[in-house]
């Protein structure tokens, strides 16, 4: 039996028109997550920490279920596409429902078995805290302005709950609001830079490279082979601890001397870039031996901050 293909399907077929954008499905892109960092932690040097940030990624997918955040409106769109920038740049548009969102986390938390008895403080301060002073605090989580061992403690349950109200926000969107952006180093909904990035299967998207924003979980194409921090093509390697699988790469650029890793699900179907980018710090410890810094921080490990990108022509 013949099947009609319907325009959708034809879409998917024409591999000469990449999608650009791949907006976010909140629950799905938790609950795959989720999977992700438990499957990672068996045998993982973190794996206590992978099993907590799970416990956080579930939490979220819960939140993501309830939550309610207002689209972008007509007049946002044309000016962000009007001068190629992102269309809510995240820490000046931070919408005040992600101070419940915060809350939910924290009640799933406090019933979670495996939260480290050091982190409870900072749970509790962070319920406590006046919501301006909440405020205060995401915007400086949203910049890498963390210099505070307390700030850090509280960033990633921070970014968690600004994640899934980010993330509903992208959902509501169509790729054709999404403004071209220049740089193409940033995310084109909120402007943060990309966590990692991800070679994908399946459909119109089969082999091709998305940057992973950590904040808002969007994505958009980027040609292989090309710097994901300056979009520099020259000098551009990659490197992976010996003995491990080509799953996650560090891929590193002689211009401006920074890295980012490759996820690569033609290897592991599997493979998530935020979650395999978490579980792989025996990778960074091995770029921290080189002259290579990392582009960008993980959100839900923020001491990775310290490692500060160097200027793109050093």
């Amino acid at each position: 039996m013949q099947r009609i293909l319907q325009p959708g399907d034809i879409e998917a077929l024409d591999r000469t028109n990449p999608q650009r954008i791949r907006l976010p499905h909140p629950a799905q892109v938790f609950a795959e997550r989720a999977a992700r960092l438990e499957q990672k932690a068996d045998g993982n040097p973190i794996g206590d920490y992978l099993r907590f940030v799970a416990q956080i990624v579930k939490a979220q997918q819960k939140a993501a279920a309830n939550v309610q955040t207002a689209a972008p409106d007509a007049a946002q769109i044309a000016l962000a596409q009007a001068h190629s920038m992102p269309l809510l740049p995240a820490a000046n548009h931070i919408d005040p429902v992600w101070q419940d969102v915060l809350i939910q986390l924290l009640d799933e938390l406090d019933s979670a078995a495996n939260v480290p008895d050091a982190l409870k403080p900072t749970l509790q301060s962070l319920r406590t805290m006046r919501t301006e002073d909440r405020n205060t605090l995401a915007r400086r989580v949203l910049v890498g302005l963390l210099t505070e061992s307390a700030d850090l403690a509280a960033a990633p349950i921070v970014m968690a709950a600004l994640q899934v109200v980010f993330a509903d926000r992208a959902s509501k969107l169509q790729e054709s609001d999404v403004p071209y952006t220049d740089p193409a180093t940033v995310c084109p909904v909120c402007g943060t830079p990309p966590v990692a990035s991800v070679i994908r299967i399946g459909g119109r998207d089969a082999g091709l490279r998305y940057l992973h924003c950590g904040a808002c979980c969007t994505e958009w194409h980027m040609v292989r082979i090309k710097c994901s921090h300056c979009e520099s093509t020259k000098g551009v390697k990659y490197q992976k601890v010996d003995g491990s699988d080509d799953t996650v790469l560090a891929e590193t650029c002689d211009v401006c001397h920074t890295y980012r890793k490759i996820s690569n699900q033609e290897k592991d179907p599997f493979a998530e870039p935020l979650a395999d980018d978490l579980a792989t710090l025996m990778l960074d410890l091995l770029m921290s031996e080189t002259a290579f810094a990392r582009a960008s921080i993980n959100p839900l490990l923020p001491m990775a901050e310290a490692d500060a990108a160097p200027e793109d022509n050093a």
